[in-house]
């Protein structure tokens, strides 16, 4: 079992720190034991992420969504099932509508970057976000792995295990979990630059402070030598 108590920098194969930094894993609290009628229910990953299959979002589930906070809801379909998987309450709350199909072919390491922006900004206004899809097991699971991964700084293998521990019966297809094992690399890389463009900025900041302040201390000299004079005069 995945710790929660995960390390917040990730250290490279030598040792070093590699200056990434990712938050703790938060642990869920009313974590249950996984039952099979629990497949056609969502269930939340971590505090604000839920994943479950389109049930969960039926017209019938109103006052359960409610209840749970949702207010962000993720509905991933084909386009062939658009007429029976859909945004069932458009007034209540905000939607990301993803056309992905369950196929090992199908590219849905494209649709990460708007995912985890879509729930970033669900968490960033004190909300809740569901991802579902038909059945809630391969791309709406695929979409969630993607998240954890990127989010806590987790291998594709320790993210599918956290996940599964809420939600026992994920099982993205070869393809998705390929792109997933592929996207580990991906996010690390760019998070190394978003850290380089940060360090850099942070370092040109500093010469500027550093360029102001020895402006004032020499505007200071100047100041203090001239009123020596004039009191010497």
């Amino acid at each position: 079992m995945l710790s929660v108590d995960n390390v917040v920098q990730r250290h490279g194969e030598d040792g070093q720190v590699t200056g990434m930094e990712f938050p703790k894993i938060p642990q869920v609290q009313d974590s249950e034991e996984w039952t099979y009628t629990m497949r056609r229910t969502m269930q939340e990953i971590v505090p604000g992420l839920f994943l479950g299959p389109y049930s969960a979002a039926m017209k019938s589930k109103l006052d359960l969504l409610k209840h749970h906070g949702i207010t962000h809801i993720v509905c991933v379909r084909q386009d062939i099932e658009a007429h029976f998987i859909r945004p069932n309450f458009p007034d209540k709350f905000k939607y990301l509508i993803l056309d992905i199909a369950d196929t090992v072919t199908e590219n849905i390491i494209q649709h990460f970057p708007k995912v985890r922006q879509f729930v970033d900004e669900s968490v960033t206004s004190g909300g809740k976000t569901l991802i579902h899809g038909n059945a809630g097991i391969s791309r709406s699971a695929a979409l969630v792995l993607a998240y954890i991964m990127e989010k806590y700084g987790l291998s594709c293998k320790d993210a599918f295990a956290l996940v599964q521990q809420r939600r026992f019966c994920i099982n993205p297809n070869e393809g998705f979990m390929a792109q997933l094992t592929e996207f580990e690399p991906i996010y690390k890389a760019q998070r190394t630059l978003q850290n380089g463009q940060c360090s850099t900025e942070k370092g040109r900041n500093k010469r500027r402070i550093d360029q102001v302040d020895d402006q004032v201390s020499n505007q200071d000299e100047i100041f203090m030598s001239e009123a020596m004079d004039v009191t010497g005069s």
